[in-house]
This record gives C-alpha cells, structure tokens and sequence, in this order.
C-alpha cells in the first residue's frame, strides 16, 4: 500500500517514517512538510495511506483530511488528543498521539489494510456487478475506459498501457493492481509484462498471441496456464 507522510516537524516525519521502514506491507513514495506540497504530488501519483499531521502552517491537516478521495485513507498523527473528535468526523482511520507508540502504530496500519481490501473488494464487485467501464488517470485527466475496447495492457515497472484500436492510455499502476480490477472472464496474463483481453485474441501458437497487428510473446512461466484457462475452455 502506497502511502505518504505529511508533517511539517522534521523529527516528527522521520519518526513516522522509521515506523513505516519497519512494516512490510507499507511503501513509502513521499514526505511533505505542508499540505499543498503533499495535494500536488496526489495529482500524478498513486497514494492509498496518508500519515497526516492535524496543525500545520496554512491548509492544516483536517482542512486536507476534507478533500482528500474517499480511496486515499487517513491516519492521523498529532500531540493533541483534543482534535479526536473533529479527525473521526472526516472518516480518518485512526488517531495517533506523539510519540507514537510502535504498537499502536501496527494496529492502525492493520484497520488501514483491511479497509483497503474492502475498497478494492467493492470495485471488483462493481465490475462483476455489470459496470462495463472504468477511469483511469493520465496526464492529469480522468479517461473512461470500457474493458471491451482494451485489447491488452502491457507493464512498464510502475506503469500500465492500456492499448486498444485507435488508443493507448499510459497510468500510474502495477499490472497486479489492474489485473484486480479486471474481469476474470475476459483477461488473463500471458506474461510478466502482458495482459490480455481473450475476445480479441485472434489466432495463437505454443509461443506468442495474435491481437489485431500486435504479436505478444507467452511467458514460459504463464504458458500452461494460458493452454488451460483459455484454449481448453474455448474449446
């Protein structure tokens, strides 16, 4: 899970950051010392987990808490236990006071985790639910895309390119992320780079898969899967 720091005490960050160093299932891509910094790096980058300070000079944490998606969880981390209350209101996930109690942390980071699976849950419910589209952020925009019109994606390390006929659309997202969110039914991957959509495969040998012009190699590792699941199941 992708989270940031946002704190404008330098020893405060490092304390928080350390804590995160120690926890596996936690990445940290940035550590801000004010809120504006901290909304303009959200614009282009994918955040799930933000570690929010409550009093900071200008927009101060509760004022942030408030625009911040509903996707973009919140922890906040602050020496004044009187902002309690005010923090549930913005549907924070947790509270923390300084100094942050190692424990503490663990278990606020485990209610974060949990409560992201359950986002991500609802989105694949939505898809299997009969949404035939989604969005997706590219150059600062929101992009609809409908799963039919995506004849593969491909992965370059933290990004995905979703191709179809007349479009490709580059994101910030890990192919396994994607591949969540994509219709079983319809897509598999076929490598460590290449998923693909199934209804456009045209033709196939035992080493690549033909999509409209595109030739994409099977992965050694994905090809017995790919003979299973698809072939045997056309069949």
């Amino acid at each position: 899970m992708n989270c940031i720091i946002v704190d404008d005490e330098p020893l405060a960050r490092q304390a928080v950051k350390s804590l995160v160093s120690g926890t596996k299932d936690l990445n940290l891509v940035g550590s801000f010392n004010n809120a504006t910094s901290a909304a303009d790096f959200m614009k282009d980058n994918i955040v799930d987990l933000v570690f929010l300070d409550i009093q900071m000079p200008g927009v101060t944490g509760l004022e942030f808490a408030r625009q911040i998606p509903k996707t973009t969880l919140v922890i906040f981390t602050t020496a004044y236990a009187e902002y309690a209350v005010e923090s549930y209101e913005t549907e924070a996930i947790d509270y923390l006071l300084k100094p942050i109690d190692e424990k503490r942390f663990s278990k606020a980071v485990a209610k974060a985790l949990a409560y992201h699976s359950l986002l991500i849950q609802e989105e694949k419910d939505d898809i299997e639910d009969g949404m035939d589209y989604f969005f997706v952020k590219s150059e600062r925009r929101y992009f609809k895309v409908k799963y039919d019109d995506i004849l593969f994606v491909e992965g370059l390390k933290d990004y995905v390119i979703l191709q179809m006929d007349n479009q490709r659309i580059i994101t910030k997202m890990n192919l396994k992320t994607i591949l969540d969110l994509l219709p079983k039914k319809d897509f598999i991957r076929i490598s460590k780079s290449y998923i693909v959509n199934t209804s456009h495969i045209e033709s196939f040998d035992n080493n690549d898969i033909y999509v409209k012009s595109y030739q994409i190699a099977i992965g050694n590792s994905y090809r017995d899967n790919f003979f299973h699941s698809f072939v045997t199941r056309s069949m």
